[in-house]
């Protein structure tokens, strides 16, 4: 008998999130699965999960007031099949959904598939990367390895403004990793992180 699960994946900007999440989506439906893709503050600003090596899929765009619940629930009553929810950059969602995730695996037998960062610029938790730490039935760090530009292991995100670190301002700010952003992200190891060193430019 099926058992659904909260499972949550998480790792740096530029580990593949997003591609295992459509990867996730495409075994599950080829085996007869209904889902749905949910995501948040995309970096395509679109209603729809992005990667960077260019593969697309339209999703369903959370905001504050989105029952996942209730989303669910409208599908099952126009007659559609809800197996599992793919849920991407899900440390955007607020701690609320990640109550609702856990609801509809525990009340609905759904399964929910969450992605996404789980520290900030500052290196402090995103609320809902927290909560899906908390509450998980299974959490997983995505094992595609991300480099800082030293070599070492990348661990933190670095917002960059005008070419330096910043550590101060909104905890949700979309930017890039190409260096022509006006705001970009670069992914560091710990010691350089701490350093705001960007590495050498040419």
């Amino acid at each position: 008998m099926h058992a659904a699960a909260l499972k949550f994946f998480w790792g740096p900007m530029d580990c593949g999130k997003s591609t295992m999440a459509l990867q996730m989506n495409y075994n599950h439906a080829r085996q007869g699965r209904r889902g749905l893709v949910t995501t948040r503050i995309d970096r395509s600003l679109g209603p729809q999960v992005t990667t960077r090596i260019g593969l697309a899929h339209e999703a369903i765009e959370v905001t504050d007031d989105l029952d996942l619940r209730a989303l669910v629930r409208g599908r099952w009553a126009d007659g559609v099949r809800v197996d599992y929810l793919i849920c991407d950059e899900a440390c955007f969602y607020t701690v609320d959904h990640v109550e609702q995730m856990a609801e509809l695996v525990d009340s609905y037998d759904v399964d929910v598939f969450a992605f996404g960062l789980a520290t900030d610029f500052r290196s402090c938790l995103f609320p809902a990367a927290q909560r899906l730490f908390e509450l998980a039935d299974e959490v997983a760090r995505i094992q595609v390895e991300v480099l800082c530009w030293c070599g070492r292991e990348g661990l933190l995100n670095a917002r960059v403004v005008n070419g330096r670190v910043v550590r101060e301002g909104a905890q949700v700010v979309i930017g890039d990793t190409v260096d022509t952003a006006d705001v970009r992200y670069q992914v560091l190891c710990r010691r350089h992180y701490r350093s705001g060193d960007l590495g050498p430019r040419d």
